[in-house]
């Protein structure tokens, strides 16, 4: 019988997922050396390598790449024995890792943190803030326990709860702010300035334009909404950012905010979590307040409207 450990079996899983036998370490909290020993003992017990060694990479063996699905499976049922036991209380406590695009996470992070400390004071919040493909695949394997992000996601594994829907705006020069507004039409003839492939809110904005991310001859790309912003205050085209990203993003530049005529380009936002997960009920807890997090910020951006 071959003797593992679940501590082994880590080791394992972040070297498989990081290909780098330092960063791993400083995941596990761990030392290099002691984490090679911990690989190669692995390794003895199971008769063979799971990783191909070379001076600048580690990458898994053919046996290395099967082993570490199982490996996976394992500590996934592991880490839901645990939450077994968090589930039986009323209130979620202990370790909560959370997930939100870059799109939402500057404007309503603040907000959900204070007001979910305040009404969990034993809970202990971990953010992973980076787009969506990679919050659903950390979340599948276990290494978050929910995510806010832009919905659907149409996951068969998780479950997706509605929490709020939120309006497009157009950002523009400021010395723009007395002419129309530009419907989608006009929008396609005008320079409009985007988020880099890869976020969602990119093709949310392309979709209102009716647009294909290589028809454009004019589309910019931005690596952030403050980016883009500040692009169109120095005057290189237009762009459009989420209603609740106005007061952080606009305050210093010289730019203009206009709404577009109904219907009004706009986003669902909601909290996925595995459908498997033991939480589910206290997660359930944990939108309610996002959501209440999400509308009092909407109202207090509301109230500063002139």
């Amino acid at each position: 019988m071959v003797n593992l450990t679940i501590k082994q079996l880590r080791y394992f899983e972040a070297l498989a997922r990081l290909g780098h036998f330092g960063r791993a370490a400083e995941v596990c909290s761990i030392s290099q050396p002691a984490l090679s020993m911990q690989i190669k003992e692995l390794e003895e017990a199971l008769g063979t390598e799971l990783f191909e060694r070379s001076a600048r990479q580690v990458r898994l063996s053919n046996f290395g790449e099967a082993f570490a699905l199982r490996v996976r499976d394992i500590l996934r049922s592991v880490d839901d024995l645990g939450e077994l036991a968090r589930a039986s209380r009323e209130r979620l406590v202990g370790r909560l890792r959370i997930g939100v695009i870059p799109t939402i996470a500057p404007y309503l992070l603040p907000t959900i943190i204070g007001n979910l400390t305040r009404s969990n004071a034993d809970l202990d919040i971990h953010v992973r803030e980076t787009l969506t493909p990679r919050l659903i695949r950390e979340l599948t394997e276990g290494r978050l326990d929910t995510a806010i992000v832009a919905l659907p996601v149409s996951e068969p594994s998780l479950t997706e709860v509605e929490l709020y829907s939120e309006s497009f705006v157009l950002v523009r020069p400021g010395e723009d702010a007395g002419k129309p507004v530009p419907d989608r039409e006009m929008l396609r003839e005008m320079r409009l300035l985007l988020l880099e492939e890869g976020h969602c809110f990119r093709d949310q904005a392309l979709s209102f334009c009716a647009m294909h991310a290589a028809q454009p001859r004019e589309l910019l790309d931005g690596s952030s909404l403050s980016t883009l912003v500040q692009m169109v205050g120095a005057g290189l085209g237009v762009t459009l950012i989420p209603e609740m990203a106005v007061a952080v993003e606009t305050r210093s530049a010289n730019v203009a905010v206009a709404a577009f005529k109904e219907p009004q380009p706009s986003r669902r936002i909601g909290m996925i979590w595995r459908k498997t997960s033991p939480l589910s009920e206290q997660l359930m807890q944990i939108a309610e307040v996002v959501r209440d997090s999400a509308l009092s910020l909407r109202a207090q951006h509301a109230a500063l409207r002139p």
